[in-house]
């Protein structure tokens, strides 16, 4: 296979438009908005072992509740920002790219699903699991970056 081949077999499938690099200050303002959303979950009880555990012995509403707001306000979110042409901060408009189903769609939420319910984790809490003192986490963390690992060295190779 040639070079460009494989670059396009590995470009994403719905690429961030950004025209121009975020500096320091830029990465400066994500990182705080990524500590106060931390903050959120850990209030919120998001990250909690004992809360995802009950979602998935179907014993609480809470974490269901949890997700479903999320959808309803990314729906929102998303026909606001159609619907009124809203820009973003450096003045680029947002793009949504059609999305095509792969089949290992399917594959990939029964394996991420069963890892969170194992684990009690997926990637969004794990910072703020760890970063509440949930060290025991870090293993999750470390395997959730191998197995990103595998998927991206043998990704050329799958269906």
């Amino acid at each position: 296979m040639e070079k460009i081949e494989v670059e396009e077999m590995l470009a994403c499938d719905a690429p961030n438009d950004m025209k121009q690099e975020e500096g320091f200050v830029g990465n400066l303002k994500y990182g705080v908005v990524g500590i106060l959303f931390g903050i959120v979950f850990v209030k919120a009880e998001i990250v909690s072992w004992f809360r995802i555990q009950e979602m998935f012995r179907l014993q609480s509403f809470h974490m269901y509740g949890v997700i479903g707001s999320a959808i309803v306000v990314g729906m929102l979110s998303i026909w606001l920002i159609k619907r009124f042409r809203i820009k973003t901060i450096a003045g680029d408009e947002v793009v949504f790219h059609p999305k095509k189903f792969n089949s290992g769609q399917i594959y990939g939420g029964l394996l991420f699903g069963l890892g969170w319910a194992i684990t009690g984790a997926c990637p969004g809490p794990l910072f703020a699991q760890i970063g509440s003192g949930f060290v025991v986490v870090l293993v999750t963390l470390l395997s959730a970056i191998a197995g990103t690992w595998v998927y991206g060295y043998f990704r050329p190779r799958l269906p």
